[in-house]
Order: C-alpha cells, then sequence, then structure tokens
C-alpha cells in the first residue's frame, strides 16, 4: 500500500509533515500554524494530530485545526502544550488511521520530545532532534541526552526518510563542511543543497544514510566529541 508523505511550509523556516493514507486518512505531524496546513487540508480529513514537543511553533495551529477538523491530538506532557486527547512518553506503538506509529523518548532539545517512526513509509519525524546535516540546540536538556536520543535512530533502516522540524539544511551544510572538510560525499551534498535552495526547493525529507554519510553530529563516536560539536554549532 501507498503512503503519501507531505512536508508543508509553515512559519519563516517550519515544516508540518502529513501523512496520507491508502483509504484517506490524515496524520498531522507538528502543526506550528494552522493556516497553511488548513491550506493544504482543504475541506478534506483530518484523523490525528501527533506533536513531538510544546515548542510554540510546532504546536501553534493545534488547537484550530482539532475545532475545524475534530482531530484527535497525542503528545507527550510538557510546559504550554496544548490538551492532549492521547498522553505518550516514549516506548509506545500506537495503531492510526491505518498506520503502525513507533514513539521513541527523544530529549535534549525539549523536555518531553518524543519521536516518530512510521515503518510502512519508512519515515521518521524528528522534530527538533534532528536535521540534515544538523542537530536540535540544547535548549532544555543536554549533550548525553541529545547523543543518545539520536543514537537511537541506528536500529533504523536507511531507507527511511527523516522529516525534520526545520529549513536549515543550508547553514547546517557550511558548518559541516567546516569541520570536515576531506568528507567527499558531503562535498557533493553540498552542492546538491545550494542548487534546491537556489530554486526555492525544500531539502527535505532526506534518506537517513545519507545523514550517517554526512551529518557531523549522527557520526559522532562518544559524547565528548557530539558536545564539542555542538558548543562549535551553537558560536559558529
Amino acid at each position: 500500500m501507498s503512503y503519501n508523505v507531505q512536508g508543508i511550509p509553515v512559519l519563516s523556516d517550519n515544516y508540518a509533515w502529513l501523512v496520507t493514507c491508502p483509504e484517506g486518512q490524515r496524520v498531522l505531524i507538528d502543526p506550528g500554524s494552522a493556516e497553511e496546513c488548513a491550506k493544504v487540508l482543504a475541506d478534506g480529513r483530518l484523523d490525528w494530530i501527533l506533536l513531538t514537543h510544546h515548542h510554540a511553533d510546532h504546536v501553534g495551529g493545534t488547537d484550530a485545526l482539532r475545532k475545524r477538523y475534530g482531530a484527535r491530538v497525542i503528545g507527550a506532557e510538557a510546559p504550554a502544550m496544548p490538551r492532549l486527547d492521547t498522553i505518550i512518553r516514549g516506548g509506545e506503538t500506537l495503531e492510526l488511521a491505518g498506520l503502525t506509529v513507533q514513539v521513541l523518548a527523544t530529549p535534549g532539545h525539549a523536555v518531553g520530545h518524543v519521536s516518530y517512526v512510521v515503518p510502512q513509509v519508512p519515515a521518521l519525524f524528528c522534530g527538533d532532534v534532528l536535521f540534515s546535516a544538523g542537530c536540535g540546540r540544547l535548549l532544555e536538556g543536554t549533550a548525553a541526552e541529545l547523543f543518545a536520543s539520536i543514537a537511537q535512530f541506528e536500529a533504523l533502516p536507511g531507507e527511511t526518510w527523516v522529516c525534520a522540524g526545520h529549513e536549515y539544511t543550508e547553514s547546517n551544510v557550511r558548518f559541516a563542511r567546516r569541520v570536515d572538510p576531506e568528507n567527499t560525499a558531503l562535498e557533493a551534498y553540498e552542492a546538491e543543497v545550494l542548487r534546491l535552495r537556489a530554486e526555492g526547493r525544500a531539502t527535505l525529507p532526506v534518506r537517513l544514510v545519507s545523514e550517517r554519510a554526512i551529518n557531523p553530529f549522527v557520526r559522532a563516536k562518544t559524547v565528548e566529541e557530539f558536545a564539542a560539536l555542538r558548543r562549535a554549532k551553537d558560536v559558529s
């Protein structure tokens, strides 16, 4: 069966992600703004809203979309989270709208952050934990937590689509090239990213196998190496 995954640009550089199932059910991840999502949904249906974390640019459209479409909302308890119909903590497997959704606890960027794995696609909806060629800032957690969160993705198939929460790829690649200048895969990826952005196109989603080749945070072998990279990126 075929599952369609669509990135919806919202706000200045966020993505919400819409999964449409073969029988028409729809699941929306991280609607940071209702307006842009409603334009895509139009008069169709929306069955579920999944939230990765509580930051406003990921949850801001939740209540308006719930009211309009009657969607049920799933997420982890955290400050400023919208009302949740189902509360998760990580470790659950959900059956939603014909989808199997595996929930991973992925702290480090935000308290209560979770990521969703949908094997049928396959796709990883990782919010602000992992970006293409980068990772999230340590706003509410530690480098050890974020390192462990990203390490969980090692078990996923390489063909998994990474559906991250922001279009940060161009700036991330510039940093990655500075810290890993001899990486030929990264050099080629930079050229592709620059081409896409010059054409006004998205760089996401990207296959996980690509991130394993070019992302310095995914390639970091120790917490200490990871933390040093994060500190360097914060001031770049």
